[in-house]
């Protein structure tokens, strides 16, 4: 029989937030093991925890993780992948756990080499909002001060944020190829990466479109890169 431990993690921030409260993660749970879960199942334990996920020190999270262990057939179930961690380090370490099997209830099909992708696309999804809102910040402060001397302190932060743009779009194709080699539709990559919380390139949500055009757009690019090589 399948066993699962259950595993719900809520930030102070996170509690008011569509998506993210602990009734928002049930909800999730419930409807894997109502829709995805091998029959018959069973819920051995519950762990829920009120702290950041980018802190590791979790006596909550420990305890989850000493009872799959301990358990055969067992696996941690979590919501979301953020719940269990935002930093992909703590993931990449809990997967290497042989005695560790994870199950992400809103990516009830994905394999371990799938979530370490998107964990890691996450990552470094939360700099690029971090680095873009820094820059608008410093700019609203400024604004109105000075003018002619801080020009060329902004195209220097805009040159930036192109280039972790430039950067981001890559990975992004490059996950997304992966996926797609794997047999993976368009709609289900689209399904997996809003489960995971990652915005399309306009800031809204994934569809069977949008993957198509990132796809197209990485072969435009890679065909240009091949005509440039003599």
């Amino acid at each position: 029989m399948q066993r699962y431990v259950i595993y719900h993690r809520v930030s102070t921030e996170d509690q008011g937030r569509s998506g993210l409260g602990l009734a928002a993660q049930e909800r999730d749970v419930e409807l894997f093991l109502e829709r995805f879960a091998p029959r018959p199942h069973a819920v051995i334990a519950t762990f829920r925890e009120v702290q950041s996920g980018a802190d590791n020190d979790r006596p909550e999270l420990e305890a989850a993780l000493d009872l799959v262990r301990r358990t055969p057939g067992c696996e941690l179930l979590v919501a979301k992948l953020d719940r269990l961690s935002r930093r992909v380090a703590f993931i990449a370490a809990l997967m290497e756990d042989r005695r560790v099997r994870l199950r992400v209830a809103t990516m009830p099909g994905a394999d371990p080499f799938q979530l370490h992708l998107f964990a890691a696309l996450a990552e470094q999804e939360r700099g690029f909002i971090s680095a873009r809102t820094k820059a608008a910040l410093t700019q609203a402060k400024a604004r109105g001060v000075q003018l002619g001397g801080l020009r060329d302190a902004t195209a220097r932060r805009n040159t930036a944020v192109q280039a972790q743009t430039r950067e981001r779009d890559a990975r992004l194709g490059s996950m997304i190829s992966a996926l797609r080699l794997q047999g993976h539709t368009l709609e289900a990559i689209a399904a997996q990466l809003n489960a995971t919380g990652i915005r399309a390139p306009r800031g809204g949500l994934w569809h069977k479109g949008t993957i198509g055009r990132v796809l197209r757009r990485l072969e435009e690019a890679n065909q240009l890169q091949r005509k440039s090589v003599p």
